[in-house]
């Protein structure tokens, strides 16, 4: 038994340590340069679609951009990165501040391709529409295993008119 914990142990050491740190990193930086630096070039683009519709009336279907915007921070942020931030603060001092920055910036495109792929890959159940990791894990890398969803199986994909081969390609209207 005490083999098996120290295997997990290193293996966890391994995946955790500098090697998750470049790849995390490293994606968003190949992102970033593909996406011709998405984070800085609609960032004017991005709060006035977020913030304009708390201007407006209620008249549309569904929920506002501003709504949007606040259920996907409270799914992404929670009392672990809060804590993780106090943590690394008292860890590494000041510094380390500087250093989310930096990953942070690189993550905005990592978080704008997964959006990208979770708009690209969703289906339409019903009146809803239903995406996330698992349907462009599924539909976009075609996963074996996973259960057939041609469109002949589910009512309705709309991934037929974007490709995700030439990331560049993907651009907001």
């Amino acid at each position: 038994m005490d083999s098996l914990t120290s295997f997990f142990q290193e293996l966890n050491s391994f995946l955790w340590g500098p090697f998750m740190l470049i790849f995390l990193l490293g994606t968003g930086v190949w992102l970033t340069f593909q996406l011709k630096f998405i984070q800085v070039r609609y960032l004017g683009r991005g709060f006035k679609e977020t913030f304009a519709p708390l201007f407006k009336k209620d008249e549309e279907e569904g929920i506002n951009s501003f709504k949007a915007l606040a259920t996907s921070i409270s799914a992404q942020v929670g009392t672990g990165n809060l804590a993780g931030v106090a943590t690394a603060i008292a860890a590494g001092g000041p510094g380390a501040i500087f250093w989310m920055w930096i990953s942070s910036f690189f993550g905005m495109a990592t978080i704008f391709a997964e959006a990208v792929l979770a708009q690209v890959y969703r289906v339409k159940k019903g009146r809803q529409y239903i995406g996330g990791p698992a349907y462009y894990i599924r539909d976009g890398l075609g996963a074996a295993g996973w259960p057939d969803s041609s469109p002949s199986q589910s009512s309705s994909h709309s991934h037929s008119s974007a490709t995700w081969s030439s990331p560049t390609r993907l651009r907001p209207r």
